[in-house]
């Protein structure tokens, strides 16, 4: 029962994999030659750009990588949860000072 459900999870990514290949290799070929002059490309090219895209724009986080909060937004919660009131308004007043005004996350919205 586990092998048969860990095989169709295989077998969804690889086919999730192959179809944004497919659409990497087909929107590179459309339009890659046509606007800068570029050669094209095959179906293991796609593959490769996916990969080379997925390394350098996102990383390899575990299997939820591109979903959920990021490290740093986690990071940051902690630190927020750990401040005192005072703390916070002193990071309140901060933020107004170089962004705006900065309302809390459970102020009401003004009319």
């Amino acid at each position: 029962m586990r092998a048969a459900r860990i095989l169709k999870v295989v077998l969804l990514v690889a086919g999730i994999t192959a179809l944004m290949s497919f659409f990497v290799l087909r929107l590179w070929n459309w339009l890659m030659p046509e606007v800068f002059g570029l050669h094209l490309i095959t179906f293991g090219q796609a593959l490769g750009l996916l990969v080379l895209s997925k390394i350098l724009f996102s990383g390899f986080r575990g299997f939820r990588g591109g979903f959920g909060p990021r490290m740093w937004q986690r990071r940051m919660m902690e630190r927020w949860e750990k401040m005192t009131p005072e703390e916070r308004e002193k990071f309140r007043q901060g933020l107004a000072g170089r962004c705006g005004p900065f309302a809390s996350p459970s102020a009401e919205p003004k009319s």
